[in-house]
């Protein structure tokens, strides 16, 4: 089995499914890919199935019985991923948004750079987003800037959901005590792999927009997000954290 997993959360990908998981096979390095789809209506579920037939035990799926939010999505991923005892777990969208070669990247700074959280980041250096209107882009980049502040957390791109995280992250973090369901969840994680001193590293990568398919992305999702932030963070003055990242060096 694959030390890697690249776990891709899907809700109406049938335009993108079957080229991102040909892509990511496509790569020098051996990862194994798990679909998480939440009853995708366009049938989304079904060529991953047929996938799998050529990917014999390398493509897996989980199907949920509806749309239950990505950071539940996520989680049902995470778990599985510890229970096959997978050493790096990766977060990448179906829609090509996050360029697959970038896992070669974030695979580096997790094996050889003694990463415990590489993130794929927007804006680290510069703002690297293609095909965002201004508004949308305006509205990501403020939105971390918000998050830093409230926070005190030293990461540039704190809603960034491509990512790669080594097994004892995963297994460190209560994920019954994550409350943030939706793009917020992107944030909470990040948070809590911080409180625990994890070491985390920025990779600078370019985020396209995609090109096929409906984006699930709303201000809504931004709002809720928002008020979730400052509920997390009153939240941890009343809670300890074990360093378990100073432990593991």
């Amino acid at each position: 089995m694959s030390a890697n997993l690249v776990i891709i959360p899907t809700y109406n990908e049938k335009e993108n499914i079957d080229r991102i998981v040909h892509k990511v096979f496509s790569l020098q390095k051996d990862f194994n890919i798990l679909i998480v789809d939440d009853n995708s209506p366009d049938g989304t579920a079904s060529i991953v199935k047929k996938l799998a037939n050529i990917y014999e035990s390398r493509l897996f799926l989980i199907e949920r019985p509806g749309k239950l939010g990505l950071g539940t999505a996520y989680i049902a991923g995470f778990k599985w991923a510890i229970e096959n005892n997978y050493e790096y777990i990766f977060e990448m969208d179906a829609d090509f948004s996050h360029d697959p070669n970038d896992l070669m990247q974030l695979y580096d700074a997790c094996h050889n750079q003694n990463v415990d959280l590489a993130i794929g980041s927007r804006y680290i250096s510069g703002i690297n987003v293609i095909n965002w209107p201004l508004k949308r882009v305006l509205m990501s980049y403020l939105a971390s800037v918000f998050v830093r502040k409230i926070t005190g957390m030293n990461i540039m791109d704190t809603t960034a959901g491509f990512k790669c995280y080594r097994n004892v992250v995963l297994k460190t973090i209560d994920f019954g005590k994550i409350k943030m369901k939706g793009y917020g969840f992107q944030i909470e994680m990040k948070f809590k792999t911080w409180k625990h001193e994890f070491r985390i590293m920025e990779i600078p990568i370019i985020f396209t927009d995609r090109k096929a398919g409906t984006s699930k992305m709303s201000g809504g999702i931004f709002g809720e997000a928002f008020k979730g932030v400052i509920k997390m963070k009153i939240r941890s003055y009343f809670t300890k954290y074990k360093k378990i990242g100073l432990d593991i060096k």
